[in-house]
């Protein structure tokens, strides 16, 4: 009863949540006219919001969420004591003092949608933990299921945009003129180092998966290329206005015949273009005969990819050496992964052993995501403005990549620890495939393991009484 009781309480707790928090009052008169932040410093019961905000959203709820898929008797109560943090959190940041930010500012306005999506996510493991399975409540159960679940592995990807918006409301970033290059590291920031993360997930755990589906790694590398090379295309140039000179490298392949001395300048594969049109061949590349190929054209791509952003000249000399950082990460990055699939794996998925060379691909996706995410035009002035080097800069960059990888590694070996062990006293049937080079374990009954060891026995004992036609020594 303990347990229902506390979790009738958190209910009753969650559903008083939405009256509190319209107490909050914003101070806009204290925001000099043309900012979106007062000049006042973030208090320290802002940075406590933060910090409880980012324990709560970047820790306990990915963590709670591999709880939950490995079903794992922890899930329930951490993800009560998140929401615990959350709901505080959220009430010290309606109540700071110190800066202060306009009313509307998307900061503020997603909150609404990331707390209402912790509200739902809660109530559902509410009902499912009562076990209702009488009248209407019991016949909704399995949808609520798949409901929850979804809203579960979902809400790390809501509360990574919500930590982006945070961020550019507290130094009143990405507004006005400044919205859509704002917009553009962002999204392609974050693109990187879901690409490098999920790259880390194939590797690990997802190569009995992509050995069932028949199909390459490159295949849905290659698939994802060409639709965001597509979607690029299509929205670098606002159609029925002029070309500049970003609209030309980042979306067509120019040659301006007018100046002959900025013909190498100009001269500048389209990102949009290029990737669809390598994303094609990947796919194309990627079945030979029905049988899954491995192949570099998403390798090359981003190589090429890195290398056009190494050249890509800025107006701030200290954005054109960062962004060259970010154009040799990505470099790194293609290069490491060609090596891995010729020279390492040898053209097949994997060997059954991840090897260390392995893991840098993903990681310095990972960093040049960071890196171009913190490059945006506002971010650099300021950097400039406080006298930091782009070494300097650079470095703190690759710190905070090297942790976030690292605890990204620490939630896959959390699934495989916890998986592992739900299906401890499972035996499996390890064997190659035959054509991709990958192996497949495949569960086998306790009575077929039985009778595997007693033929083993059999045959051993046979061995050692018909050797010569006398018992061995």
């Amino acid at each position: 009863m303990g347990s229902r009781s506390l979790l009738i309480s958190t209910a009753l707790a969650i559903a008083y949540l939405p009256p509190f928090v319209k107490a909050h009052e914003h101070h806009e008169e204290e925001i000099p006219e043309g900012e979106y932040i007062s000049v006042e410093p973030i208090d320290s019961i802002l940075w406590i919001h933060i910090a409880l905000m980012m324990l709560a959203f970047g820790i306990i709820f990915p963590v709670g969420m591999i709880l939950g898929m490995t079903k794992n008797r922890f899930h329930v109560p951490l993800q009560t004591g998140g929401g615990a943090i959350a709901i505080a959190a959220y009430f010290l940041g309606h109540h700071h003092k110190g800066r202060q930010f306009p009313a509307d500012n998307i900061h503020a306005t997603f909150a609404s949608f990331l707390m209402a999506l912790m509200v739902l996510q809660l109530a559902m493991g509410v009902y499912l933990k009562l076990h209702l399975e009488q009248g209407f409540l019991g016949r909704i159960r399995s949808v609520m299921v798949v409901v929850h679940g979804v809203c579960g592995k979902i809400m790390p990807i809501v509360a990574w945009v919500q930590m982006g918006f945070g961020g550019i409301t507290a130094l009143g970033f990405c507004h006005d003129d400044h919205l859509g290059q704002c917009l553009a590291h962002g999204i392609m920031g974050s693109a990187f180092i879901a690409y490098g993360c999920i790259m880390a997930i194939m590797m690990l755990v997802g190569q009995s998966w992509l050995a069932r589906s028949g199909r390459s790694q490159e295949f849905y590398d290659s698939a994802v290329i060409t639709a965001w090379g597509v979607v690029n295309t299509f929205t670098e140039h606002r159609w029925g206005q002029p070309w500049s000179h970003g609209d030309y490298q980042h979306s067509m392949l120019v040659v301006d015949v007018s100046d002959r001395s900025n013909c190498l300048t100009w001269n500048l594969a389209s990102m949009g273009i290029v990737w669809w049109c390598a994303g094609m061949l990947g796919l194309f590349l990627s079945r030979k005969n029905g049988r899954p190929q491995r192949n570099h054209i998403p390798g090359l791509v981003i190589l090429l990819t890195g290398w056009a952003m190494s050249v890509h000249a800025q107006h701030l000399e200290l954005s054109t050496k960062v962004h060259a950082m970010f154009g040799y990460a990505l470099m790194a990055a293609g290069i490491c992964r060609i090596i891995e699939v010729s020279f390492v794996l040898h053209d097949a998925n994997t060997d059954g052993e991840v090897k260390s060379f392995q893991y840098l691909s993903p990681f310095l996706l990972v960093a040049s995501g960071f890196l171009f995410m913190f490059a945006n035009e506002e971010q650099l002035q300021l950097i400039n403005e406080n006298h930091i080097d782009h070494g300097s800069y650079s470095l703190i960059i690759y710190s905070v990549a090297f942790l976030v990888f690292f605890y990204f590694l620490l939630l896959i070996s959390l699934w495989q620890r916890l998986s592992s062990n739900s299906y401890e006293g499972v035996k499996y049937e390890v064997a190659n495939d035959g054509s991709s080079g990958s192996y497949i374990a495949t569960p086998i009954s306790d009575v077929e393991a039985d009778r595997q060891v007693r033929e083993a026995e059999e045959f051993e004992l046979n061995g050692l009484l018909h050797s010569n036609g006398r018992i061995s020594d």
